[in-house]
């Protein structure tokens, strides 16, 4: 028989036969895998090479489950989204192709046996029922709608609401039929004559209702009913189809009470699903000159609902958060945009509704449930980016707006909540009050209360580490925003905190109420603390040595110990205690802004006094990965503060850093010298001298260490070193010291050069591919001249030219990745900078040197060699395209 007949496809072909071959291949027990790789194979052939028929349409009990088992799997093949990029245009055209020639060949006669199988097995078979159902509501985004959307089909689905092992697929059918695209009138009416049914059905009466997952699916098809409405209303209004629009509108309306119920119901799945109707419908309410009393109360229902569903509820689990919590926090998200759309729709009836729920609730807050205190406080703290101002100014400009706020506020820091025994609320209360800092310049007098807030058991000793480590941040926060309003209380808060500033030595077995980490904040505030006071250069000083002394002392005895630690565990321990007494140094230089502001406040000494202190840890043998990333990090913060008084450290530092070092040692070590090229230039010239060649010489050898093939990670540590070796040549270049490469001797400055041609044509690393050809065009532009250094011009024409033109005609070369384009942009400057530096010389080597070697045809060198430069000038590509 033919290939058709054979396969069961053509229904023409012996039915007898057909029977033998279905029942064949049921013998077999093929696995799902088998009949899935079967049918798509048989969808791409039948229909991509237009034969007759994919699917036999006789309705026979033993065969549906294969049938639809088949139509998924092929829906899932024409509708699925991510596909492996190459593939993407071929697979969609042949989706396509499949789409339209099933609509001109079998989607009538699809559709009959849909509704065939529907009538028949609704009451006999739930499961091949619930398959067809979900079959249909797949094929209905790409097919005749009115084939689906007619009184038969649309009577039946709506009979299978009733049916409780229907109704949950029955549902998600009907929603994709809403969701199907349409005139917008007929859309309206559509969803209207579902409506009534299914409210005259009773479905509307949600209370009476305990089944959560039809509710879910349920909430979701009356959000698709709602917004499709919303759709209607915009395309009718732009239309200018006023009478329609308004019909539009109020049926829209008469779905906001189903809305509420559905936004309001305890089950936050069910409540979630609604909220894209409930959110479009406050845009529409933003666009109405004037709201009805109705529309007004609606807004206020929401809003209503808005804090109810915001309310943690008793389950959440605070000190394990797991997957249920992570979903209540993306539904609170939800409810966020709500509350920012409210605030756009009414912001007055959002800040009266508001301040009503704080004030209620803060009044009494000692007997009231923490979830609802929490929920009070949140909502203040939320009204800050729903009323949003320019720079926090809440508390200025809309006197109504401002005293609300302020009352409020004034409420929170007064009414003693910031003791409630519960780490949402203090979590809560200590946010509020950073994010409306502005509110203590206005009332200063409050500052006191809240600063104790923070230092006793409510923050930075709170039982709760989860507090204390985010508070330790807040207080950071706070006392940088308010510096001018703190002088007062400079010396009590640094006296307070001084406990959590000791440095934890693995040995005395103490457990820190901070986190090192957290500890980064505290140092980090306590120097805010000293530098913003309005103390004298000296007591700055005094306090800074205070602050400062302890860890040095510590530094230098751990520092020993290290050294003589057998143990490995220990040492470990010991080399983060000293990288951490390092890092809160470092932190505390960052109330530092310049040199300048170290100078006024008298503290270079004891900076300096750190540096000679640290600086010993980089010739410890042991740990020293560790070691010398905290001290390269604090040097950086030096260079900035200290600025020329650091570069005396600076040699001895660098020799003991290129040391025994790895490509991850030096990759983080040359934008240290980078900083200090960059910012000290000639100053620092003899330095860069002296140490060019030892650094190139130990990034050299660690880029010529063997490897294995595979061996990914050390590629990578190579490709980085590669990239850092190249930006530290590019700021030595650009920084006007061009001449310590050049005094590096005839041999070594080849050898650089050489290793800049390479990066420019044989890694395929566009990124470093721009660096090199930015340092070959500022080396061609500083030497390119004829009082050039002597050979340099051979080497122009030589290595630079040719790496111009051979690395855009490298495969690797990928005009459609960025960076790329940037590199050959970079590429084509450099050519232009030989043809400005070299004159008609350059223009004639091409023409009768370069190109010639290349094989390129004459008249193309006529017409292009002496145009080239300013063709790549202009779109940096017609010249490679050319040749």
């Amino acid at each position: 028989m033919d290939e058709q007949a054979l396969l069961g496809l053509n229904p023409n072909a012996d039915s007898d036969f057909r029977q033998r071959a279905l029942a064949y291949f049921e013998q077999l027990k093929i696995s799902p895998d088998a009949w899935q790789a079967c049918a798509e194979a048989l969808a791409q052939r039948t229909y991509s090479d237009d034969h007759i028929k994919f699917f036999c349409f006789q309705v026979l009990e033993h065969q549906v489950k294969y049938k639809y088992s088949e139509l998924t799997t092929v829906q899932q093949q024409l509708i699925r989204e991510t596909l492996i990029s190459w593939l993407q245009t071929q697979e969609a055209r042949r989706n396509t192709l499949i789409k339209d020639t099933m609509r001109e060949q079998c989607i009538p006669n699809l559709v009959e046996s849909w509704y065939q199988i529907l009538q028949n097995y609704q009451y006999t078979n739930s499961e091949v029922t619930c398959q067809c159902l979900e079959v249909v509501g797949a094929y209905v985004s790409w097919i005749d709608l009115s084939l689906i959307a007619n009184d038969r089909f649309i009577n039946m689905l709506l009979g299978h609401m009733s049916i409780e092992v229907l109704r949950e697929e029955a549902c998600d059918c009907l929603f994709e039929i809403v969701n199907k695209g349409m005139d917008p009138v007929d859309k309206m009416k559509l969803v209207e004559s579902l409506c009534q049914v299914l409210q005259s059905a009773g479905f509307f009466s949600i209370d009476q209702e305990e089944d959560v997952d039809f509710l879910a699916r349920f909430s979701k098809l009356v959000n698709g009913m709602g917004q499709s409405l919303i759709v209607s209303w915009t395309k009718l209004i732009k239309s200018g189809d006023i009478k329609n629009a308004q019909e539009a509108l109020q049926a829209i309306e008469t779905k906001v009470a189903l809305m509420l119920q559905l936004l309001i119901h305890e089950d936050d799945d069910i409540s979630s699903n609604i909220i894209g109707f409930c959110y479009d419908y406050l845009h529409i309410l933003k666009q109405l000159t004037v709201l009805s009393d109705q529309q007004k109360a609606n807004v206020e229902a929401i809003m209503l609902a808005v804090v109810k569903k915001l309310t943690y509820d008793e389950e959440y689990n605070f000190e394990n958060e797991g997957e249920d919590e992570a979903m209540f926090v993306e539904y609170r998200k939800q409810l966020k945009l709500l509350l920012d759309r409210l605030a756009q729709v009414s912001p007055e009836l959002l800040l009266a509704s508001v301040r009503r729920v704080f004030s209620s609730t803060l009044q009494n807050w000692q007997t009231t449930r923490f979830m609802e205190v929490e929920v009070a406080i949140r909502l203040l703290y939320m009204l800050a980016e729903a009323l949003p101002v320019s720079h926090g100014a809440h508390f200025s400009g809309d006197v109504s707006k401002a005293s609300a706020l302020q009352d409020m506020m004034r409420t929170l820091v007064t009414s003693g909540v910031s003791s409630y025994q519960h780490t949402s609320v203090t979590l809560e209360f200590f946010e509020t009050v950073v994010r409306y800092e502005k509110f203590f310049t206005v009332e200063p007098q409050h500052i006191p209360c809240v600063l104790m807030a923070f230092l006793d058991h409510r923050g930075l000793r709170h039982s709760s580490a989860k507090v204390r480590s985010r508070t330790a941040y807040l207080f950071s926060r706070f006392v940088k925003s308010l510096n001018k309003q703190m002088n007062p209380f400079i010396e009590d808060i640094l006296n307070r905190i001084q406990d959590l500033l000791e440095l934890s030595p693995p040995e005395n077995g103490y457990q820190s109420l901070l986190s090192s980490d957290d500890q980064l904040f505290i140092y980090e505030t306590a120097g805010v603390l000293v530098v913003n006071s309005e103390y004298p250069a000296e007591r700055k000083q005094a306090l800074m040595r205070n602050l400062l002394t302890p860890l040095m002392e510590k530094f230098k005895i751990l520092l020993e110990k290290l050294m003589l630690a057998q143990d490995e565990e220990r040492q470990a321990c010991l080399a983060d205690c000293l990288n951490h007494a390092v890092g809160f140094a470092s932190r505390t230089s960052k109330a530092f802004s310049n040199k300048q502001t170290v100078k006024q406040c008298g503290c270079s000494e004891v900076y300096l006094d750190c540096l000679q202190t640290f600086l010993p840890a980089l010739s410890c043998p042991l740990q020293k990965d560790i070691l010398r990333s905290g001290v390269r990090t604090f040097l950086h913060r030096m260079i900035i503060c200290l600025e020329e008084e650091v570069l005396p450290f600076i040699p001895s530092a660098s020799e003991h850093m290129l040391k025994d070092c790895e490509a991850k040692d030096l990759q983080e070590f040359i934008p240290l010298i980078n900083q200090i090229t960059a910012k000290f230039k000639i100053q620092v010239s003899p330095f860069l001298q002296q140490m060019f060649m030892p650094l190139l010489h130990a990034i050299f050898e660690v880029l010529l260490r063997p490897a294995e093939e595979n061996d990914q990670s050390a590629a990578l540590e190579k490709q980085m070193l590669r990239r850092s070796y190249f930006a530290f040549l590019q700021t030595v270049t650009g920084s006007g010291m061009s001449e310590v490469i050049a005094n590096q001797g005839a041999e070594n400055v080849e050898r650089v050069l050489i290793t800049v041609i390479q990066g420019a044509v044989e890694y395929p690393d566009p990124i470093a591919q721009k660096t090199c050809f930015i340092i070959l065009s500022k080396l061609v532009e500083l030497w390119g001249g004829k009082d050039g250094p002597v050979g340099f011009a051979d080497f122009v024409y030589k290595h630079i030219v040719p790496a111009c033109f051979l690395a855009p005609l490298k495969q690797t070369f990928d005009l459609a990745d960025a960076q790329t384009v940037l590199a050959l942009s970079e590429c084509a400057v450099t050519l232009k900078t030989i043809h400005l530096k070299r004159g008609p010389e350059c223009v004639q080597y091409l023409q009768q040197e370069y190109l010639p070697s290349l094989q390129v045809a004459p008249e193309i060198i006529q017409v292009r060699a002496a145009q080239q430069i300013l063709l790549l000038e202009k779109c940096g590509y017609g010249m490679y395209h050319s040749v």
